[in-house]
């Protein structure tokens, strides 16, 4: 019974200390945001840098169709009923053991 008394005791003496705490001001506190000169003004661009290699001026452009061997091979997947229905067949075919033994160990 002491138990159910004292832990709603501390439990609302911790919650009105959390509420008591001086921390923190209640005066409001207006925010400010430090000003930078180059913020979202105009400048120019860089000049563009490739990503691939090479010189700025070097440039390919290559037109025709490409083989379909440059695409790796096609890979048709096994639907999911032919690979249950296999997996039963291929459990119904195999060999049994012989021998069962009721009881194992000593």
């Amino acid at each position: 019974m002491k138990k159910l008394l004292v832990l709603p005791v501390v439990f609302f003496a911790a919650a009105a200390f959390g509420q008591t705490a001086g921390s923190i001001s209640s005066q409001p506190v207006p925010t400010t945001m430090s000003d930078h000169p180059l913020h979202a003004g105009p400048h120019p661009m860089a000049t563009e840098q490739p990503i691939v290699g090479g010189g700025s001026d070097t440039y390919t452009f290559a037109q025709g169709e490409r083989p379909l061997w440059e695409f790796g091979p096609v890979y048709v997947e096994t639907p999911l009923g032919d690979v249950a229905r296999a997996y039963r067949k291929e459990k119904l075919t195999a060999k049994k053991a012989e021998i069962i033994f009721e009881k194992q160990g000593s």
